[in-house]
């Protein structure tokens, strides 16, 4: 019984647990080269950054990839660099997604959730949108379709043209 007690607990307190670690608006993005060593990391340095969580059993994330692909093809040229970090424990699933969806963004595997740990995202797709001085300044948990589509073009455009 005390194990019961002990598991349900554990299963409640969890989700507030991780909650308060997330990374948060007005945190800096840390390195993703550390967060994510040996992968192909591009640079970010100067960049408006998104950031986005994604696995390849998520519903959302099917809907999600043609909208960030259109989002890197409008806004690359302006500043916008777009990294899905797949969150598959295994590469192939993670690897088949990507290819399916044909990524025209990067990608990268974060089998160990070393990324995944840091971000804490609540949902997937989870994403976060990173000014060019590497401050967290938008976090969208889940893909609600054209209504994320909009909130993503409107916080770009103010990012890629801040500052200027």
């Amino acid at each position: 019984m005390k194990n019961i007690i002990t598991a349900i607990l554990l299963t409640c307190l969890s989700p507030a647990l991780s909650a308060a670690d997330a990374a948060k608006v007005g945190q800096p993005m840390p390195k993703l080269s550390q967060l994510l060593p040996g992968a192909s990391i591009p640079n970010t340095s100067g960049k408006v950054v998104l950031v986005d969580f994604w696995a390849s059993w998520c519903g959302p994330c099917v809907q999600s990839f043609p909208v960030l692909n259109k989002l890197q093809s409008k806004y690359g040229a302006k500043g916008l660099v777009i990294i899905g970090i797949g969150v598959d424990e295994e590469a192939a699933k993670y690897k088949g997604f990507a290819d399916k969806m044909k990524v025209t963004f990067s990608v990268v595997h974060d089998s160990s959730h070393k990324a995944a740990d840091f971000f804490g995202p609540s949902s997937m797709p989870s994403s976060y949108l990173i000014d060019r001085k590497g401050v967290i300044r938008y976090i969208h948990a889940g893909f609600r379709g054209a209504k994320t589509e909009a909130e993503y073009v409107t916080e770009i455009e103010a990012l890629v043209t801040e500052g200027k």
